[in-house]
């Protein structure tokens, strides 16, 4: 049966003797669908992290179903490079050790020029999340919820 999804992000800060910490909670209602795995990334082509289409499948996601993805980089180290693809486009996120990268829907515009100031942002679906590691592979944790 469905549940809802809380996702809660802290940022926990003293300075100069003020606390500047914040905690923001979001509630994500009929999730009834959770892909949780571990995986590594390597240096040398792509790894497809996520994939998502009409119709669910192995490591395939109902687009219009996805309702969160989180992406982890689990290296002490190493960077990761994301590419989130869509309507022929991809955008690429540079994600840090120990760094998190989320997403909320499936909507994206990449493109080399124009974007929000110039009134030309056109949202296509993600299609897929693809990663490759910088100088040596690096563990990923990936969470997608779907309704």
């Amino acid at each position: 049966s469905a549940a809802t999804l809380t996702v809660t992000h802290t940022e926990a800060l003293t300075l100069n003797g003020v606390d500047r910490g914040v905690t923001n909670t979001l509630s994500i209602a009929s999730i009834n669908e959770v892909s949780h795995r571990i995986q590594t990334v390597t240096t040398s082509d792509e790894n497809s992290l996520v994939t998502l289409g009409a119709a669910a499948g192995a490591g395939t996601f109902v687009t219009s179903a996805v309702k969160y993805i989180r992406v982890t980089n689990k290296d002490d180290t190493n960077f990761v490079t994301l590419g989130l693809e869509a309507s022929g486009d991809c955008a690429y996120v540079k994600l840090g050790a120990g760094q998190t990268f989320l997403i909320y829907s499936d909507d994206l515009d990449a493109a080399a020029s124009g974007g929000i100031a110039h009134g030309s942002v056109s949202f296509g679906d993600i299609t897929g999340i693809v990663a490759k590691a910088n100088t040596s592979a690096v563990d990923v944790e990936i969470f997608v919820a779907s309704t």
